[in-house]
């Protein structure tokens, strides 16, 4: 199941009162793996930070100045996300920021039954306890060293951990760490805005020949050799004898 993980920063608090994004971030995992594919935009808000947003993520007037409005990434932004489920970390905050801007634009609201907020699922689970995000990267031993504040596209990598362990125990194919490359938050190190796939491990099996080179080699050392009694195993498990 395709669901995509999803935070955002803004000018302020309110949309109600005329606060605007600054930043959007979603990552995308299926069957709770994040594939490596994310969605990054900064947005130029048309209007002025709040002080006390930018001492939470240090985006200032002048870095967003040149960085597109809303309506010019809309289009990208809802294809990316599609129908599929958003995860969000107190969505509602998150939810009523999105949907102010899509009324803006005449275009219709993401649904709350398409959400699933973890903050939610974590009361649940850990009632009577703090569950802040970096609460709970400490509670499930997530690294959240990189997180010196707050950065939509971060805070979501870091959330897809947390959701896995929510939801069922950590994944080890989770790919974190490559999207979030060294950008600081008075600018990206790279352009940091365009939508890019995170390399995947290459993982190859060894083809016949390098099985053959490596048996020859175990049995130059010689009947005591550790190696053989893998390859016994090995030769054990695939159904054929052990190599004489």
């Amino acid at each position: 199941m395709r669901e995509i993980v999803l935070d955002t920063e803004t000018t302020g608090l309110d949309p109600l009162k005329g606060d605007r994004l600054v930043e959007i971030g979603c990552v995308e995992i299926v069957n709770r793996f994040v594939t490596g594919q994310v969605f990054h935009r900064y947005i130029n808000p048309e209007r002025p930070m709040s002080p006390e947003a930018f001492a939470v993520h240090g985006l200032s007037d002048a870095f967003l100045s040149d960085k597109p409005v809303f309506r010019d990434v809309a289009a990208e932004f809802l294809a990316f996300i599609g129908d599929d489920p958003l995860v969000i970390h107190n969505a509602s905050f998150d939810i009523g920021f999105l949907n102010a801007e899509l009324k803006r634009l005449k275009k219709g609201p993401i649904a709350a039954d398409r959400v699933i907020d973890t903050l939610t699922i974590a009361r649940r689970k850990h009632p009577g306890q703090p569950n802040s995000l970096d609460a709970l990267c400490a509670r499930y031993g997530i690294d959240n060293s990189r997180r010196l504040r707050h950065g939509a596209l971060l805070d979501a990598e870091i959330l897809a951990e947390v959701y896995a362990e929510l939801t069922g125990g950590k994944q080890s194919s989770l790919l974190l760490g490559a999207a979030s490359d060294g950008s600081t938050r008075d600018g990206p190190a790279g352009s940091g805005e365009a939508s890019r796939r995170v390399p995947l491990p290459d993982i190859r099996l060894i083809s016949d020949e390098e099985r053959s080179l490596h048996r020859a080699f175990v049995a130059e050392l010689g009947p005591k050799a550790l190696w053989n009694a893998y390859w016994a195993d090995a030769e054990q498990a695939a159904g054929a004898p052990p190599p004489a």
